[in-house]
């Protein structure tokens, strides 16, 4: 996999590979589509559109003792996206993959920053395949020197992911996020986790929680809600100012959709309620990050949970198309 370090952003790209019904736009499929994001040089004259970059890590579910298998997502979520047919013209570029290397989180974090906020100067919708969720962390610091304010991130997920500790994880990602923004624009922060499990996060996450104002919907809650009930709810919590950060676990799925993640879930929100909501907050056209995080290959069964995430990206990236259309 690609690597960026100090060559120019971004020399290579994946092979992509599919199921092929012939040449021709009309029978445009993923890997026929997508294009190698073009050399630095280059880059200022390619359209506006989506842009793939991987975030192959493990450290972080290490560092926070789950199981192993997060850093093989990224080409996991490529071969589930390769065959999925395209109806539109859409730009779509894959920038490659950073890859942790060793226990070297903090320098993956930083490659990740610094590639994240030279592809959204450029104009471009940023879809990172993890990796463990600290792969938010470095995603987000990305965006936020982008944009140069904070942004409004929304997390589907079981997890609150604001654990304190002395060296970052995959459980300790929007607490950093926190700490970083409230230091430059105190109480700047702003945060809403559709999905928790309350018997999965401790009494101090919940307290955290608050302290910092999180918006908080758990599982038991969005299951009483219709998929249109879910996609209006997270509608209304993206429709703000500030450009939205969206953050997916895929640990929010029930386990049998989702089997292949870090921690599956007893219960989780059924997949046509996350699908809608995710379309919802995509639709609203202030997308400007999205992370696919937990998907661990090593657990999946007939690469289902690889399936349901690639559908969700192809999904999310029409609808932000269709929603900053000219």
């Amino acid at each position: 996999m690609n690597t960026v370090t100090d060559k120019p952003l971004y020399a290579e790209a994946p092979e992509w590979s599919g199921r092929s019904d012939g040449p021709g736009p009309e029978h445009a499929r993923w890997h026929s589509a997508i294009s190698p994001f073009p050399l630095a040089n280059k880059r200022h004259s390619a359209p506006p559109g989506a842009v793939l970059l991987g975030f192959a890590s493990d450290e972080g579910v290490e560092r926070n003792h789950g199981r192993q298998g997060a850093a093989q997502g990224p080409a996991a979520l490529r071969a589930a996206l390769g065959s999925l047919a395209l109806h539109d013209d859409y730009p779509r570029y894959d920038a490659g993959t950073i890859t942790t290397q060793g226990d070297d989180l903090e320098g993956a974090h930083q490659e990740l920053s610094n590639a994240v906020k030279e592809i959204i100067d450029d104009g471009h919708l940023v879809i990172i395949l993890g990796g463990g969720h600290e792969t938010a962390f470095g995603s987000h610091r990305g965006a936020y020197q982008a944009h140069h304010a904070p942004l409004n991130i929304i997390n589907l997920d079981a997890h609150f992911d604001l654990r304190q500790a002395e060296r970052p994880t995959s459980g300790t990602p929007f607490k950093q996020i926190a700490d970083m923004v409230n230091a430059d624009t105190p109480n700047s922060f702003r945060y809403s986790v559709l999905g928790i499990s309350k018997p999965n996060n401790t009494k101090v996450l919940f307290d955290t929680a608050e302290e910092l104002g999180t918006t908080i919907h758990l599982d038991e809650e969005l299951v009483d809600l219709t998929p249109n009930e879910c996609a209006k709810l997270a509608h209304d919590i993206a429709a703000q100012d500030q450009p939205v950060h969206l953050s997916i676990d895929l640990d929010v799925l029930p386990a049998d959709i989702a089997p292949g993640v870090s921690a599956p879930a007893a219960l989780g929100v059924s997949y046509d309620r996350i699908r809608a909501m995710a379309v919802a907050i995509a639709a609203t056209g202030k997308l400007t990050l999205v992370d696919i995080v937990e998907l661990n290959p090593d657990f999946d069964i007939d690469s289902r949970t690889a399936k349901a995430a690639a559908r969700l990206i192809n999904d999310i990236i029409i609808a932000h198309a269709q929603a900053t259309a000219d």
